[in-house]
């Protein structure tokens, strides 16, 4: 585990932490996964611990060519794009051709000494190469493999590939993102994908706890466009309920008023007022206190049907004062508010800094000798889980893996 300590440029500093093992220590799991789902849940595995091996074509992981922009290293050659630094820190790295049985025997041998396999191979795409999850966990039965596709391995479309961005568009979210009388818009991180991930990890320590007391393995199938759906919540809970169907709202809420982008006079933020007595106190900093009586905006369930009528008043008031103040009065009166903020300001803010999301590890083969990252935000016990191995260069660890008794090597 690793605690850390940050520097008013608000990046990370870690130290080892002196306490207890992570939670994962010596469970081992072999990625045989691109992208960004399979890896990502490789990457949360390894912050908890879990020694992580990714098995990589002799092409690599699609996402090392995904830029630029690209890592440098020392003489400006190409480490990798950011993207693929993005969801692989934690792991070593094998190189091998499923293509070539030598290859495939090293891998199959490396499953049996795995507690887990994660891949993400179309359907049926691996039973080829007798890597398939039938064929390992016969070598293997107490193996626990995760496969991850886009529409899982059942069912009409579970041949096809999927990647994030259509699923977002087939799974609904897109449709409920955007301006109202504009069209949809593709949120700018994989949600999808991400999302798929972190319930494959879920899975996968649920498998392991049964595992502990049954010795049996399991087959985990994770399908993005399920993730997506199941992901819809409250929208799909309106539907059920209504039959209507939902419609994108900009930034408003529709089971809330006021919980939207608002305007002040020199610029906009966010007021996220979530019940009738956070209402009454907006009311009152801005010289409106009436409104919280009137029987119109008196409860959330008015002013949603008057959503409408209070909105621009709402507006009209904090457009006239300045963002700063105003954000300040309301915090003060204890309404949630909050500023939009770009990239570089969400890691100047000092909360950020504070809880030491941005972190740098060590990679002395970069030109920076060093790679920023952003930790797991897991703390157990006030330490922060997170791997402090950077992202691997293509093979880097192939001897070391191979050689490793963990792994079924022979040498210490």
């Amino acid at each position: 585990m690793t605690e850390i300590a940050t520097t008013a440029a608000g990046k990370g500093v870690m130290s080892a932490q002196s306490q207890s093992e992570p939670p994962l220590a010596g469970v081992r799991v072999l990625e045989l996964a691109r992208i960004l789902a399979g890896p990502w849940a490789g990457q949360v595995l390894a912050d908890l611990g879990a020694d992580v091996v990714k098995v990589e074509s002799p092409a690599g992981d699609d996402t090392r060519r995904w830029g630029p922009p690209f890592v440098e290293g020392r003489d400006g050659e190409n480490l990798g794009a950011a993207y693929y630094h993005s969801c692989n820190r934690g792991k070593r790295s094998l190189v091998a051709d499923f293509k070539n049985a030598e290859d495939r025997a090293r891998v199959r041998a490396l499953a049996s000494h795995a507690d887990v396999v994660i891949e993400n191979f179309k359907v049926g795409g691996l039973v080829k190469y007798q890597l398939d999850a039938a064929s390992l966990r016969e070598i293997k039965p107490s193996l626990i493999v995760c496969s991850i596709t886009g529409f899982g391995q059942t069912g009409p479309a579970a041949g096809r590939g999927g990647y994030d961005f259509m699923i977002r568009g087939m799974g609904g979210i897109m449709d409920l993102t955007g301006e109202p009388d504009g069209g949809p818009m593709r949120m700018g991180v994989a949600y999808s994908d991400i999302f798929t991930g972190l319930y494959a990890v879920i899975a996968i320590q649920a498998a392991l706890r049964r595992r502990e007391a049954t010795g049996e393995g399991a087959y985990i199938d994770m399908a993005l466009l399920d993730t997506q759906a199941s992901l819809l919540q409250a929208p799909a809970m309106n539907y059920f309920v209504t039959g209507q169907t939902p419609r994108r709202m900009g930034t408003a809420h529709p089971n809330i008023v006021p919980y939207e982008v608002v305007p002040a006079s020199d610029g906009n933020f966010i007021l996220a007022v979530g019940n009738d007595d956070q209402f009454r106190r907006a009311c009152e900093v801005l010289g409106c206190a009436e409104l919280a009586d009137d029987d119109r905006f008196a409860t959330n369930a008015a002013r949603v049907i008057h959503r409408a009528t209070l909105m621009p008043i709402l507006k009209q008031r904090t457009a006239a004062t300045a963002k700063k103040p105003l954000m300040t009065a309301l915090q003060g009166a204890g309404v949630p508010v909050g500023p939009i903020n770009t990239v570089p300001e969400v890691f100047a803010e000092p909360q950020v800094i504070h809880r030491g999301v941005r972190v740098e590890l060590d990679a002395p083969a970069t030109r920076e000798g060093h790679v920023s990252s952003l930790r797991s935000p897991i703390m157990i016990d006030g330490a922060p889980l997170f791997s402090t191995l950077v992202s691997p260069e293509l093979g880097e660890h192939g001897d070391q893996i191979i050689n490793d008794p963990a792994w079924g090597g022979d040498k210490p």
